[in-house]
């Protein structure tokens, strides 16, 4: 036995310790109990001199006399204490960031944003879903989507600038301290690039100020979800900077038309896909918080299926004390806010936590599969483990819903080429003046189009007024079709103006252009400009209109199957997994039958190798019990982009209500696993 003297410190004290080394540290560790009442195995017992933790296999006889003793309880509170204060530091540091509620900034990136054009296709594509009198609230909603679209066209994404000097290609050489003039944005970190071509290469500042990003409109996701939330905020949206711990920043904006908030990530311009990182790109994520002015909120079971994944990642801190910091955040930036605001926030928090737990076993992305990362260089992408498993990169649902075609002003405008064809018959017009006159209409539109949506006007100059005047009888049903009327003036002008609702001339003047285009081409090509060649493909009569479509896929947003039948090149329909069979139904309204008596496929705006070749049209008047076969093609090629090819049906006197399409093969199924076209035009036989 070996008596030794220790002096045991603890907090403030210190305590003598007489002990017989022989006994073990356990015997030792009772001894201290008697004098701190701290339980032995909540002791840690250090030596001051040699700063090692004391174990059962420890020297006592060796150690120094000299022992710290600390309550494990008291250092995993320390440390929590110490998390929590540098998590409420980090909050508070980037709420101090948040200057979207600046009034100039607000302003300044209002004035950058074209609001007519994206109110116009704000309204365009709620009247494309039947909705021709939205509420503020839907309005509201489509205005941000179109907002999102827009910052994803306007925003560029570096990788690696170009050089400043010559503008080519830079490689990553270090980094750098900000110059004044970058600190005063918020650029605390400066990225050097070297060019291989010349000596002056290129700085990369990384601005936090939404205000300078709203000038040089260019970053990576810091940069992008910053100045995208800041626009959110200029148009009044509420908005928050969404942070995920596992590096990457998006928005997120309440949304009055659907009652809750919604996920928007501007790089990757996508909307209300809150399991694209999970699920997509194959994340493990810990924690995602949301930062607004009034306060910070956990998120992260908004973007996660996997809870019991996820909560094992989350270690940084206790899940009572996170709650406790956000809430503590929430309580100081809501400081001064009447009572009346409190509540409502208050409720809308309640809400908010209960769909944020009954989102945990929903299942209604189960029919979407969602793509790896888009944004930054592949390379970039692949060494962050993000490009997920759908190499296509995009957004597919699996199983659509039926879609509604909006498309009655598609067959009025081609049915209103018949009097001005006519026309051009019956005086006899050369082809190249018939084509003069069309092209000289084509100007018109063209006007039309770009002039503000909500008073479109047109003034005929005196060039074309002659021309007009003796041609009006017959343009006057296409003026119909885009809901507008012309007027001569005192002076002779003649002047197009608004005569209905200016959404449905919004919706009708991109499809009328695409049918003078055509309608152009096919005069061009026509052998024999007689009264027996006003009939298909020049002129396209009794098109079958306003029905429901059902595929069996579709891309989301951009190429779902309505856009087979909105009579528009700008659109397509494509389905991801089509390439080697696919289909899509047309149901006519009502249910009413029709023999179809022809059909065309015009050819999307790109990939040819996605084009379909082989196919079958069938026919069904008895509920889908039984189809009967209209037309089989096989080894059809197109030429070009928008190429429109006519078929006519050999098989007549087949009465249908709903007509399906089954794509059996594209042009290079070895090459694409997706089909797409940019339209189908059913037409009936005149009854």
């Amino acid at each position: 036995m070996v008596a030794r003297s220790f002096q045991v410190h603890h907090n403030d004290s210190t305590y003598g310790v007489d002990y017989d080394t022989g006994d073990g540290l356990e015997v030792f560790k009772i001894q201290i109990f008697s004098l701190t009442s701290i339980p032995p195995d909540e002791q840690k017992l250090i030596g001051v001199d040699e700063n090692r933790v004391l174990s059962d296999d420890s020297d006592l006889v060796a150690i120094s006399e000299k022992l710290r003793l600390v309550s494990i309880n008291e250092e995993q509170q320390e440390k929590s204490t110490a998390e929590n204060d540098e998590l409420l530091k980090s909050d508070e540091e980037l709420a101090r960031m948040l200057q979207y509620e600046d009034l100039q900034r607000q302003e300044a990136a209002r004035k950058t944003v074209p609001i007519e054009e994206l109110e116009e296709k704000a309204l365009v594509s709620l009247a494309k879903e039947g909705n021709s009198t939205p509420s503020k609230n839907e309005q509201d909603h489509a205005f941000l989507l179109q907002l999102l679209f827009w910052f994803k066209q306007s925003f560029r994404w570096v990788n690696a600038p170009p050089c400043d000097g010559c503008g080519k290609e830079t490689v990553f050489h270090g980094m750098a301290d900000a110059l004044p003039s970058e600190i005063r944005y918020g650029a605390s970190r400066v990225e050097i690039y070297r060019c291989n071509f010349c000596p002056i290469g290129s700085r990369f500042p990384r601005y936090n100020d939404p205000l300078k990003l709203v000038e040089t409109r260019r970053g990576r996701c810091g940069e992008w979800a910053n100045c995208f939330t800041l626009y959110c905020r200029a148009f009044g949206y509420e908005s928050r900077l969404i942070l995920d711990f596992t590096d990457h920043v998006w928005t997120e904006c309440f949304s009055q038309s659907l009652g809750r908030w919604m996920h928007l990530d501007p790089c990757e311009g996508v909307y209300d896909k809150p399991l694209l990182y999970e699920s997509g790109w194959n994340k493990k994520l810990n924690y995602v918080i949301g930062i607004a002015k009034d306060g910070v909120c956990d998120v992260t079971k908004r973007y996660t299926r996997k809870w019991h994944e996820v909560i094992s990642r989350r270690n940084i801190i206790t899940e009572p004390a996170l709650s406790a910091v956000l809430a503590n955040v929430t309580k100081d930036c809501r400081r001064g806010f009447t009572s009346q605001v409190l509540s409502v926030l208050e409720d809308r928090d309640e809400k908010e936590r209960q769909e944020l737990e009954s989102s945990l076993h929903s299942t209604d992305n189960a029919s979407t599969s969602l793509p790896g990362r888009r944004s930054g260089d592949k390379e970039w992408r692949k060494s962050r483990l993000e490009c997920g498993s759908d190499e296509s990169c995009s957004l597919s649902g699996s199983s659509c819903p039926v879609r509604a075609c909006v498309d009655k002003h598609v067959t009025e405008i081609h049915n209103a080429f018949l009097p001005i064809l006519s026309h051009f018959v019956k005086e006899k017009y050369p082809k190249s003046r018939a084509v003069e006159v069309l092209e000289t209409l084509k100007g018109i539109l063209v006007d039309l189009k770009k002039s503000p949506f909500k008073t479109r006007r047109a003034t005929i100059n005196s060039v074309s007024q002659s021309l007009v005047h003796q041609l009006l009888p017959s343009f006057t049903e296409l003026l119909n079709a885009l809901s507008m009327s012309g007027k001569a003036d005192a002076d002779g002008r003649f002047d197009i103006s608004l005569a209905g609702n200016a959404v449905k001339t919004s919706l009708a003047l991109p499809v009328a252009l695409d049918a003078l285009d055509d309608t152009i081409n096919n005069l061009n090509i026509c052998d024999n400009f007689v009264e027996d060649s006003l009939c298909l493909p020049l002129l396209k009569l009794n098109r079958i209109h306003s029905g429901s479509v059902l595929a069996s896929g579709e891309e989301i947003p951009f190429g779902i199957a309505m856009s087979a039948f909105d009579g528009l090149r700008t659109s397509k329909w494509e389905e991801p997994n089509g390439a080697r069979g696919c289909w899509i139904k047309y149901k006519v309204s009502d249910n009413l039958m029709h023999e179809l008596v022809a059909y065309e496929i015009m050819s999307a705006n790109d990939a040819p190798e996605r084009d379909p070749m082989d196919w079958v049209v069938e026919g069904s008047n008895d509920g889908e019990s039984s189809w009967h076969l209209l037309d089989k093609q096989t080894s059809q090629i197109f030429d070009s982009r928008f190429q429109r090819k006519t078929f006519k049906i050999s098989c007549q006197g087949f009465l249908s209500n709903v007509f399906r399409f089954r794509f059996l093969t594209v042009r290079d199924v070895l090459s694409t696993s997706r089909l797409q076209l940019g339209s189908i035009d059913l037409y009936s036989r005149s009854s």
